[in-house]
Protein backbone atom coordinates (compact mmCIF):
# COMPACT_ATOMS: atom_id res chain seq x y z
CA UNK A 1 0.00 0.00 0.00
CA UNK A 2 2.82 2.64 0.71
CA UNK A 3 4.94 1.33 -2.25
CA UNK A 4 1.70 2.24 -4.15
CA UNK A 5 0.69 5.83 -2.55
CA UNK A 6 4.96 6.43 -3.47
CA UNK A 7 4.11 5.50 -7.12
CA UNK A 8 0.35 7.30 -7.70
CA UNK A 9 2.45 10.66 -6.12
CA UNK A 10 5.84 10.87 -8.15
CA UNK A 11 2.96 9.96 -11.05
CA UNK A 12 1.30 13.25 -9.86
CA UNK A 13 3.88 15.40 -8.99
CA UNK A 14 4.97 17.75 -12.10
CA UNK A 15 8.36 17.99 -11.05
CA UNK A 16 8.71 14.08 -11.51
CA UNK A 17 8.38 14.52 -15.17
CA UNK A 18 11.50 14.43 -17.76
CA UNK A 19 11.98 14.67 -21.08
CA UNK A 20 15.37 11.89 -21.03
CA UNK A 21 13.54 9.52 -19.03
CA UNK A 22 9.85 9.75 -20.18
CA UNK A 23 9.51 6.74 -23.42
CA UNK A 24 5.77 6.26 -23.10
CA UNK A 25 5.31 9.53 -25.61
CA UNK A 26 6.77 8.86 -29.07
CA UNK A 27 6.22 10.96 -32.06
CA UNK A 28 6.28 9.23 -35.21
CA UNK A 29 9.53 9.78 -36.56
CA UNK A 30 9.23 12.50 -38.84
CA UNK A 31 11.50 12.30 -42.14
CA UNK A 32 14.42 15.20 -41.18
CA UNK A 33 16.05 14.97 -44.60
CA UNK A 34 15.98 18.20 -46.98
CA UNK A 35 14.01 19.19 -49.96
CA UNK A 36 14.51 17.84 -52.90
CA UNK A 37 15.20 20.46 -56.28
CA UNK A 38 12.42 18.48 -58.24
CA UNK A 39 9.28 20.27 -57.64
CA UNK A 40 7.13 17.11 -59.10
CA UNK A 41 8.77 15.12 -56.07
CA UNK A 42 8.35 17.35 -53.23
CA UNK A 43 4.61 17.52 -54.52
CA UNK A 44 4.55 13.53 -54.06
CA UNK A 45 5.91 14.13 -50.88
CA UNK A 46 3.50 16.46 -49.41
CA UNK A 47 0.83 14.18 -51.06
CA UNK A 48 2.51 11.31 -48.99
CA UNK A 49 2.81 13.11 -45.70
CA UNK A 50 -0.92 14.95 -45.78
CA UNK A 51 -2.71 11.47 -47.41
CA UNK A 52 -5.53 11.63 -45.10
CA UNK A 53 -6.46 15.70 -45.20
CA UNK A 54 -9.03 15.90 -47.61
CA UNK A 55 -8.75 20.04 -47.30
CA UNK A 56 -4.72 19.99 -48.54
CA UNK A 57 -4.37 22.20 -51.50
CA UNK A 58 -1.29 22.14 -53.73
CA UNK A 59 -1.80 25.17 -56.27
CA UNK A 60 0.94 24.78 -58.95
CA UNK A 61 1.22 27.88 -61.26
CA UNK A 62 4.51 29.24 -63.35
CA UNK A 63 5.59 32.09 -61.37
CA UNK A 64 8.30 33.64 -63.89
CA UNK A 65 8.46 34.78 -67.77
CA UNK A 66 10.75 31.53 -68.64
CA UNK A 67 8.21 28.90 -67.09
CA UNK A 68 9.66 28.63 -63.85
CA UNK A 69 7.30 26.35 -62.00
CA UNK A 70 6.27 26.72 -58.28
CA UNK A 71 3.83 25.19 -55.88
CA UNK A 72 1.82 26.80 -53.08
CA UNK A 73 0.52 24.77 -50.42
CA UNK A 74 -1.60 25.27 -47.54
CA UNK A 75 -5.00 23.77 -45.33
CA UNK A 76 -8.14 25.15 -46.54
CA UNK A 77 -10.00 26.19 -43.42
CA UNK A 78 -6.78 27.69 -41.50
CA UNK A 79 -5.45 30.11 -43.99
CA UNK A 80 -7.15 33.55 -44.95
CA UNK A 81 -8.22 32.99 -48.84
CA UNK A 82 -7.89 36.63 -49.22
CA UNK A 83 -4.74 36.98 -48.25
CA UNK A 84 -3.51 34.29 -50.20
CA UNK A 85 -5.14 35.38 -53.42
CA UNK A 86 -4.43 39.61 -53.66
CA UNK A 87 -1.04 39.50 -51.62
CA UNK A 88 0.82 35.81 -52.66
CA UNK A 89 -0.74 34.30 -56.29
CA UNK A 90 -1.08 37.56 -57.77
CA UNK A 91 2.07 38.99 -57.09
CA UNK A 92 3.91 36.06 -58.12
CA UNK A 93 2.34 35.07 -61.35
CA UNK A 94 3.20 38.28 -62.96
CA UNK A 95 4.15 37.47 -66.14
CA UNK A 96 6.82 40.11 -66.51
CA UNK A 97 9.28 38.75 -63.33
CA UNK A 98 12.64 36.76 -64.19
CA UNK A 99 13.84 34.29 -61.79
CA UNK A 100 16.80 36.68 -60.84
CA UNK A 101 14.42 39.05 -58.81
CA UNK A 102 13.29 38.63 -55.30
CA UNK A 103 9.96 37.58 -54.53
CA UNK A 104 7.34 40.11 -54.21
CA UNK A 105 5.20 39.08 -51.29
CA UNK A 106 3.88 41.82 -49.60
CA UNK A 107 3.94 39.85 -46.06
CA UNK A 108 4.79 40.74 -43.11
CA UNK A 109 6.68 37.54 -42.45
CA UNK A 110 8.64 35.22 -44.18
CA UNK A 111 11.21 32.29 -43.24
CA UNK A 112 13.09 30.08 -45.09
CA UNK A 113 12.86 26.49 -44.39
CA UNK A 114 14.42 23.19 -45.82
CA UNK A 115 12.95 20.73 -43.63
CA UNK A 116 9.70 18.07 -44.19
CA UNK A 117 9.09 18.30 -40.41
CA UNK A 118 9.20 22.38 -40.44
CA UNK A 119 7.15 22.58 -43.94
CA UNK A 120 4.80 19.99 -41.81
CA UNK A 121 4.32 22.50 -38.93
CA UNK A 122 4.32 25.49 -40.75
CA UNK A 123 1.07 23.96 -43.10
CA UNK A 124 -0.77 22.47 -39.97
CA UNK A 125 0.17 25.60 -37.80
CA UNK A 126 -1.89 27.65 -41.06
CA UNK A 127 0.56 29.26 -43.03
CA UNK A 128 1.48 28.71 -46.46
CA UNK A 129 4.32 27.05 -48.01
CA UNK A 130 5.89 28.25 -51.09
CA UNK A 131 7.97 25.62 -53.13
CA UNK A 132 10.04 26.71 -56.02
CA UNK A 133 11.46 23.88 -58.68
CA UNK A 134 14.78 24.22 -58.68
CA UNK A 135 15.51 25.22 -55.22
CA UNK A 136 16.14 23.10 -51.56
CA UNK A 137 14.52 25.55 -50.17
CA UNK A 138 10.88 26.62 -49.00
CA UNK A 139 9.49 29.75 -48.08
CA UNK A 140 7.24 29.60 -44.84
CA UNK A 141 4.42 32.66 -45.41
CA UNK A 142 2.01 34.03 -42.67
CA UNK A 143 -1.11 33.55 -44.35
CA UNK A 144 -3.19 32.59 -40.99
CA UNK A 145 -6.48 32.65 -41.24
CA UNK A 146 -8.70 30.30 -38.79
CA UNK A 147 -12.07 31.18 -37.80
CA UNK A 148 -12.15 33.12 -34.56
CA UNK A 149 -13.88 34.55 -31.89
CA UNK A 150 -14.52 38.61 -31.73
CA UNK A 151 -12.69 40.68 -28.26
CA UNK A 152 -16.32 40.67 -26.08
CA UNK A 153 -17.16 41.57 -22.74
CA UNK A 154 -16.19 39.27 -19.86
CA UNK A 155 -18.58 36.32 -19.38
CA UNK A 156 -17.90 35.13 -16.11
CA UNK A 157 -15.93 38.07 -14.67
CA UNK A 158 -18.45 41.00 -14.13
CA UNK A 159 -16.58 44.25 -14.75
CA UNK A 160 -18.10 47.33 -12.73
CA UNK A 161 -15.37 49.96 -13.21
CA UNK A 162 -12.83 48.22 -15.25
CA UNK A 163 -12.50 47.36 -18.85
CA UNK A 164 -15.34 45.68 -20.71
CA UNK A 165 -12.74 43.13 -22.86
CA UNK A 166 -11.81 39.60 -22.34
CA UNK A 167 -9.56 37.40 -23.97
CA UNK A 168 -10.19 34.95 -26.94
CA UNK A 169 -9.35 31.68 -28.10
CA UNK A 170 -6.03 32.94 -29.78
CA UNK A 171 -2.98 33.26 -28.07
CA UNK A 172 -1.49 35.85 -30.76
CA UNK A 173 -4.26 38.41 -29.64
CA UNK A 174 -4.53 38.04 -25.79
CA UNK A 175 -0.64 39.04 -25.92
CA UNK A 176 -1.77 42.01 -28.02
CA UNK A 177 -4.43 42.96 -25.48
CA UNK A 178 -1.07 42.91 -22.58
CA UNK A 179 1.03 44.63 -24.71
CA UNK A 180 -1.96 47.49 -24.98
CA UNK A 181 -1.90 48.30 -21.66
CA UNK A 182 1.89 47.81 -20.99
CA UNK A 183 3.76 48.79 -24.24
CA UNK A 184 7.12 48.81 -22.83
CA UNK A 185 10.46 47.43 -23.50
CA UNK A 186 10.69 45.54 -20.32
CA UNK A 187 7.59 43.65 -20.96
CA UNK A 188 9.41 40.14 -21.96
CA UNK A 189 7.12 37.48 -24.39
CA UNK A 190 8.97 33.86 -24.10
CA UNK A 191 7.61 31.23 -26.18
CA UNK A 192 7.46 27.94 -26.65
CA UNK A 193 5.23 24.85 -27.80
CA UNK A 194 3.82 21.60 -26.10
CA UNK A 195 2.12 18.53 -26.82
CA UNK A 196 3.19 15.66 -28.88
CA UNK A 197 0.36 15.91 -31.40
CA UNK A 198 -1.83 18.43 -30.73
CA UNK A 199 1.33 21.49 -30.91
CA UNK A 200 -0.07 24.15 -28.96
CA UNK A 201 2.16 27.22 -28.16
CA UNK A 202 2.59 28.90 -24.73
CA UNK A 203 3.85 32.27 -24.05
CA UNK A 204 4.96 33.25 -20.82
CA UNK A 205 4.52 37.09 -20.19
CA UNK A 206 6.51 38.82 -17.64
CA UNK A 207 8.61 42.89 -16.85
CA UNK A 208 12.17 41.99 -16.76
CA UNK A 209 13.46 43.98 -14.56
CA UNK A 210 10.70 43.33 -12.02
CA UNK A 211 9.43 39.89 -12.36
CA UNK A 212 11.88 36.56 -10.42
CA UNK A 213 14.49 34.92 -12.66
CA UNK A 214 14.35 31.82 -9.80
CA UNK A 215 10.78 31.71 -10.16
CA UNK A 216 10.88 32.02 -14.04
CA UNK A 217 13.41 29.56 -14.17
CA UNK A 218 11.20 27.24 -12.52
CA UNK A 219 8.07 27.82 -14.50
CA UNK A 220 9.70 27.14 -17.65
CA UNK A 221 11.44 23.82 -16.29
CA UNK A 222 7.62 22.34 -15.47
CA UNK A 223 6.40 23.60 -18.78
CA UNK A 224 9.11 22.11 -20.30
CA UNK A 225 9.13 18.63 -18.81
CA UNK A 226 5.34 18.30 -19.87
CA UNK A 227 5.18 15.01 -22.07
CA UNK A 228 1.29 14.87 -23.09
CA UNK A 229 -0.23 14.42 -26.78
CA UNK A 230 -1.59 18.13 -25.97
CA UNK A 231 -2.94 20.66 -23.79
CA UNK A 232 -6.23 22.00 -24.92
CA UNK A 233 -6.89 24.91 -22.24
CA UNK A 234 -5.13 26.15 -19.10
CA UNK A 235 -6.78 24.51 -17.16
CA UNK A 236 -4.82 21.62 -18.24
CA UNK A 237 -1.73 22.78 -17.90
CA UNK A 238 -2.35 23.85 -14.48
CA UNK A 239 -2.67 20.36 -13.41
CA UNK A 240 0.73 19.40 -14.85
CA UNK A 241 2.65 22.10 -13.04
CA UNK A 242 1.22 23.13 -9.60
CA UNK A 243 2.87 22.23 -6.61
CA UNK A 244 0.33 20.15 -4.56
CA UNK A 245 -2.11 19.02 -7.34
CA UNK A 246 -3.72 16.57 -4.36
CA UNK A 247 -4.65 20.17 -2.47
CA UNK A 248 -8.25 21.29 -3.09
CA UNK A 249 -6.85 24.78 -3.30
CA UNK A 250 -6.09 26.97 -6.29
CA UNK A 251 -2.26 27.12 -6.67
CA UNK A 252 -2.56 29.74 -9.83
CA UNK A 253 -4.92 32.02 -11.08
CA UNK A 254 -7.17 31.65 -14.10
CA UNK A 255 -8.77 34.65 -15.70
CA UNK A 256 -10.34 36.00 -18.69
CA UNK A 257 -10.14 39.89 -18.46
CA UNK A 258 -6.88 41.36 -19.40
CA UNK A 259 -6.90 44.36 -17.05
CA UNK A 260 -6.63 41.24 -14.40
CA UNK A 261 -3.62 39.91 -15.80
CA UNK A 262 -2.12 42.97 -16.20
CA UNK A 263 -2.43 44.15 -12.49
CA UNK A 264 -0.58 40.66 -11.22
CA UNK A 265 2.06 41.62 -13.90
CA UNK A 266 2.88 44.87 -12.76
CA UNK A 267 3.25 42.78 -8.94
CA UNK A 268 6.33 41.35 -10.60
CA UNK A 269 4.09 38.14 -11.60
CA UNK A 270 4.03 35.79 -14.83
CA UNK A 271 1.03 35.67 -17.10
CA UNK A 272 0.82 32.51 -19.11
CA UNK A 273 -1.01 32.64 -22.28
CA UNK A 274 -2.61 28.92 -23.55
CA UNK A 275 -3.18 29.03 -27.16
CA UNK A 276 -6.87 28.22 -28.13
CA UNK A 277 -8.19 29.33 -24.50
CA UNK A 278 -10.06 32.27 -23.81
CA UNK A 279 -8.00 32.05 -19.92
CA UNK A 280 -4.65 32.65 -18.87
CA UNK A 281 -2.75 31.55 -15.76
CA UNK A 282 -0.89 33.90 -13.25
CA UNK A 283 1.55 32.28 -10.93
CA UNK A 284 2.72 32.69 -8.62
CA UNK A 285 -0.03 33.32 -6.47
CA UNK A 286 -1.12 33.57 -2.73
CA UNK A 287 -4.30 32.66 -0.75
CA UNK A 288 -4.82 36.51 -0.39
CA UNK A 289 -5.12 37.19 -4.00
CA UNK A 290 -8.04 35.06 -4.52
CA UNK A 291 -10.18 37.24 -3.08
CA UNK A 292 -8.66 40.83 -4.39
CA UNK A 293 -10.25 42.17 -7.42
CA UNK A 294 -9.61 44.62 -10.29
CA UNK A 295 -13.04 46.85 -9.47
CA UNK A 296 -11.28 46.87 -5.99
CA UNK A 297 -8.74 49.15 -7.24
CA UNK A 298 -11.19 51.63 -8.84
CA UNK A 299 -13.51 52.24 -6.11
CA UNK A 300 -12.68 54.28 -3.21
CA UNK A 301 -10.66 52.35 -0.77
CA UNK A 302 -13.02 52.67 2.23
CA UNK A 303 -15.91 50.76 0.17
CA UNK A 304 -13.49 48.67 -1.20
CA UNK A 305 -11.55 47.36 2.42
CA UNK A 306 -15.70 47.09 3.27
CA UNK A 307 -15.87 44.87 0.54
CA UNK A 308 -13.08 42.69 0.96
CA UNK A 309 -13.74 42.22 4.91
CA UNK A 310 -17.18 41.03 3.30
CA UNK A 311 -15.49 38.26 1.14
CA UNK A 312 -13.68 36.71 3.98
CA UNK A 313 -16.27 36.56 5.87
CA UNK A 314 -18.76 35.11 3.44
CA UNK A 315 -15.76 32.42 3.01
CA UNK A 316 -15.87 31.32 7.00
CA UNK A 317 -19.98 31.47 6.92
CA UNK A 318 -19.71 29.64 3.26
CA UNK A 319 -17.49 26.60 5.08
CA UNK A 320 -18.14 26.64 8.73
CA UNK A 321 -21.95 27.59 9.04
CA UNK A 322 -23.51 23.81 7.94
CA UNK A 323 -21.17 22.39 9.68
CA UNK A 324 -21.60 24.61 12.73
CA UNK A 325 -25.39 24.06 12.51
CA UNK A 326 -24.71 20.17 12.79
CA UNK A 327 -22.27 20.67 16.02
CA UNK A 328 -24.76 22.74 17.61
CA UNK A 329 -27.64 20.70 17.29
CA UNK A 330 -25.96 17.39 17.81
CA UNK A 331 -23.66 18.43 20.35
CA UNK A 332 -23.71 21.43 21.65
CA UNK A 333 -26.87 22.85 22.26
CA UNK A 334 -26.44 24.45 25.32
CA UNK A 335 -24.50 27.31 23.73
CA UNK A 336 -28.02 28.12 22.11
CA UNK A 337 -29.99 30.63 23.17
CA UNK A 338 -33.37 28.89 24.69
CA UNK A 339 -36.20 30.93 22.89
CA UNK A 340 -34.00 29.54 19.46
CA UNK A 341 -33.72 26.34 20.49
CA UNK A 342 -36.98 25.93 21.15
CA UNK A 343 -38.10 26.95 17.84
CA UNK A 344 -35.32 24.68 16.38
CA UNK A 345 -36.66 21.91 18.43
CA UNK A 346 -40.32 22.59 16.95
CA UNK A 347 -39.26 23.03 13.58
CA UNK A 348 -37.46 19.20 13.94
CA UNK A 349 -40.55 17.49 15.26
CA UNK A 350 -41.46 15.91 11.81
CA UNK A 351 -37.86 15.92 10.77
CA UNK A 352 -37.08 12.00 10.48
CA UNK A 353 -33.09 12.85 9.94
CA UNK A 354 -30.05 13.54 12.09
CA UNK A 355 -28.42 16.98 11.81
CA UNK A 356 -25.65 15.53 9.31
CA UNK A 357 -27.77 13.83 7.27
CA UNK A 358 -30.50 16.77 6.78
CA UNK A 359 -27.41 18.72 6.12
CA UNK A 360 -25.45 16.68 3.88
CA UNK A 361 -29.32 15.77 2.10
CA UNK A 362 -29.60 19.74 1.17
CA UNK A 363 -26.23 20.56 0.48
CA UNK A 364 -25.96 18.10 -2.29
CA UNK A 365 -29.33 18.72 -3.66
CA UNK A 366 -28.02 22.80 -3.78
CA UNK A 367 -24.85 21.33 -5.41
CA UNK A 368 -27.33 19.31 -8.00
CA UNK A 369 -29.16 22.29 -8.86
CA UNK A 370 -26.16 24.67 -8.90
CA UNK A 371 -24.82 22.26 -11.71
CA UNK A 372 -27.63 22.07 -13.34
CA UNK A 373 -28.62 25.40 -13.94
CA UNK A 374 -24.78 25.96 -15.16
CA UNK A 375 -25.51 23.16 -17.82
CA UNK A 376 -28.66 24.34 -19.34
CA UNK A 377 -29.07 27.74 -21.29
CA UNK A 378 -28.71 31.05 -19.29
CA UNK A 379 -32.36 32.35 -19.15
CA UNK A 380 -33.68 28.58 -18.43
CA UNK A 381 -30.90 27.89 -15.83
CA UNK A 382 -31.75 31.36 -14.23
CA UNK A 383 -35.78 29.91 -13.70
CA UNK A 384 -34.79 26.36 -13.04
CA UNK A 385 -32.91 27.60 -10.63
CA UNK A 386 -34.88 30.20 -8.51
CA UNK A 387 -38.19 27.91 -9.10
CA UNK A 388 -36.17 25.33 -8.36
CA UNK A 389 -35.11 26.13 -5.42
CA UNK A 390 -38.59 27.17 -3.92
CA UNK A 391 -40.40 24.92 -4.97
CA UNK A 392 -37.85 21.60 -3.53
CA UNK A 393 -37.43 23.69 -0.53
CA UNK A 394 -41.14 24.60 0.24
CA UNK A 395 -42.26 20.60 -0.71
CA UNK A 396 -39.25 19.71 1.96
CA UNK A 397 -40.23 21.68 4.63
CA UNK A 398 -43.81 20.41 4.66
CA UNK A 399 -42.96 16.59 3.71
CA UNK A 400 -40.98 17.02 7.13
CA UNK A 401 -37.96 15.70 5.23
CA UNK A 402 -35.96 18.83 6.39
CA UNK A 403 -36.67 21.68 8.91
CA UNK A 404 -37.24 25.77 8.69
CA UNK A 405 -34.13 26.58 9.75
CA UNK A 406 -32.05 23.94 7.71
CA UNK A 407 -33.59 25.52 4.48
CA UNK A 408 -32.57 29.24 5.82
CA UNK A 409 -28.61 27.60 6.56
CA UNK A 410 -28.35 26.11 3.43
CA UNK A 411 -29.87 29.68 1.53
CA UNK A 412 -26.97 31.74 3.53
CA UNK A 413 -24.80 29.69 2.49
CA UNK A 414 -25.25 29.21 -1.14
CA UNK A 415 -25.12 33.49 -0.79
CA UNK A 416 -22.14 33.58 0.77
CA UNK A 417 -20.16 31.11 -1.37
CA UNK A 418 -21.22 33.41 -4.77
CA UNK A 419 -19.64 36.21 -2.96
CA UNK A 420 -16.29 34.86 -3.34
CA UNK A 421 -15.22 36.42 -6.59
CA UNK A 422 -12.74 33.28 -7.84
CA UNK A 423 -14.78 30.43 -9.31
CA UNK A 424 -11.92 27.79 -8.23
CA UNK A 425 -11.64 29.16 -4.64
CA UNK A 426 -15.55 28.85 -4.55
CA UNK A 427 -15.10 25.42 -5.98
CA UNK A 428 -13.06 24.76 -3.05
CA UNK A 429 -15.12 25.50 -0.37
CA UNK A 430 -18.03 23.87 -1.93
CA UNK A 431 -15.84 20.61 -1.76
CA UNK A 432 -14.94 21.32 1.87
CA UNK A 433 -17.95 22.10 3.37
CA UNK A 434 -18.44 18.33 3.44
CA UNK A 435 -15.77 17.28 5.54
CA UNK A 436 -16.66 19.87 7.76
CA UNK A 437 -20.12 18.53 8.36
CA UNK A 438 -18.70 15.39 8.63
CA UNK A 439 -15.94 16.03 11.47
CA UNK A 440 -18.51 18.35 13.57
CA UNK A 441 -21.34 15.56 13.62
CA UNK A 442 -17.66 13.47 15.27
CA UNK A 443 -16.89 15.73 17.54
CA UNK A 444 -19.18 18.68 17.43
CA UNK A 445 -17.20 22.48 18.21
CA UNK A 446 -13.53 20.44 19.24
CA UNK A 447 -14.20 18.81 15.26
CA UNK A 448 -14.68 22.34 14.13
CA UNK A 449 -11.94 23.81 15.51
CA UNK A 450 -9.42 20.62 14.43
CA UNK A 451 -10.88 21.21 11.00
CA UNK A 452 -9.58 24.33 10.98
CA UNK A 453 -6.27 24.13 12.33
CA UNK A 454 -5.42 21.45 9.73
CA UNK A 455 -7.18 23.88 6.52
CA UNK A 456 -4.94 26.50 8.52
CA UNK A 457 -1.74 24.32 8.81
CA UNK A 458 -2.40 23.11 5.04
CA UNK A 459 -2.80 26.43 4.02
CA UNK A 460 0.64 27.49 5.43
CA UNK A 461 2.81 23.63 3.98
CA UNK A 462 1.36 25.16 0.40
CA UNK A 463 3.61 26.45 -2.52
CA UNK A 464 2.93 28.40 -5.33
CA UNK A 465 5.95 27.96 -7.88
CA UNK A 466 8.13 27.56 -4.81
CA UNK A 467 6.81 30.61 -3.17
CA UNK A 468 5.17 30.88 0.28
CA UNK A 469 1.27 30.44 -0.67
CA UNK A 470 0.23 31.54 3.09
CA UNK A 471 2.25 35.23 2.58
CA UNK A 472 1.66 38.07 3.56
CA UNK A 473 0.54 36.08 6.85
CA UNK A 474 2.80 33.56 7.14
CA UNK A 475 5.54 34.16 6.62
CA UNK A 476 4.26 37.46 8.19
CA UNK A 477 5.32 40.56 6.13
CA UNK A 478 3.94 43.65 7.47
CA UNK A 479 4.23 45.98 4.23
CA UNK A 480 2.67 43.42 2.11
CA UNK A 481 -1.30 43.94 4.48
CA UNK A 482 -1.76 47.33 2.78
CA UNK A 483 -3.57 44.87 0.39
CA UNK A 484 -4.70 42.00 2.08
CA UNK A 485 -7.86 41.77 4.28
CA UNK A 486 -8.40 45.72 3.73
CA UNK A 487 -6.75 48.12 1.00
CA UNK A 488 -5.40 51.45 2.06
CA UNK A 489 -5.18 54.41 -0.71
CA UNK A 490 -3.28 53.60 -3.52
CA UNK A 491 -0.41 56.25 -2.49
CA UNK A 492 0.00 54.54 0.27
CA UNK A 493 1.34 51.02 -1.51
CA UNK A 494 4.62 52.24 -3.02
CA UNK A 495 6.31 48.94 -2.67
CA UNK A 496 5.49 45.41 -4.72
CA UNK A 497 4.45 42.79 -3.06
CA UNK A 498 8.06 40.58 -1.50
CA UNK A 499 5.60 37.48 -1.67
CA UNK A 500 5.99 37.26 -5.50
CA UNK A 501 10.01 37.72 -5.28
CA UNK A 502 9.99 41.03 -7.05
CA UNK A 503 13.34 42.55 -7.85
CA UNK A 504 12.79 46.28 -7.29
CA UNK A 505 10.87 46.86 -4.35
CA UNK A 506 9.63 50.57 -5.14
CA UNK A 507 6.76 50.94 -7.93
CA UNK A 508 6.04 54.84 -7.19
CA UNK A 509 7.33 57.44 -5.56
CA UNK A 510 10.36 59.25 -6.19
CA UNK A 511 12.66 56.47 -6.21
CA UNK A 512 10.65 54.96 -8.63
CA UNK A 513 12.38 54.03 -11.73
CA UNK A 514 11.74 55.37 -15.57
CA UNK A 515 12.71 53.85 -18.27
Amino acid sequence: MVKFLKRLKSRGNPKSFSRRDNTHFQEKNIEDSLLDADLSKNIAKLQELFRQAPDLVIRRFPMTVDGLEAALVYLFGLTDKQLIQSHVLTPLMDSGRDANTELPIPLGHIEIINTWSQIENAILGGDSVLLIHGQTTAHQLDTKGWPQRNIEDTRNEISLKGAHQAFVETGSLNVALLRRYIPHRELVLQETTIGMRGKTRISIVYLKDVASEDVLKELETRIENIMVDAVISAGELIEFIEDNPYSPFPQFILTERPDVAVSHILQGRFVVVVDHSPNVLIAPTNFISFFQGVDDYGTRWLVASSIRILRFVAFMIALFLPASYVAFISFNFEVIPVELFLSIAESRTRVPFSPVMEALLMEMTLEMMREGALRLPTPIGQTVGIVGGIIIGQAAVQAGIVSNIMIIVVAVTAIASFIIPNYDMGAAVRLLRFPMMISAALFGIVGLVIGWMTLVAHLISLESLGTPYGTPLAPFRFADMKDAFVRFPLWTMKSRPKGTGAAPSIRQGQNHNKR
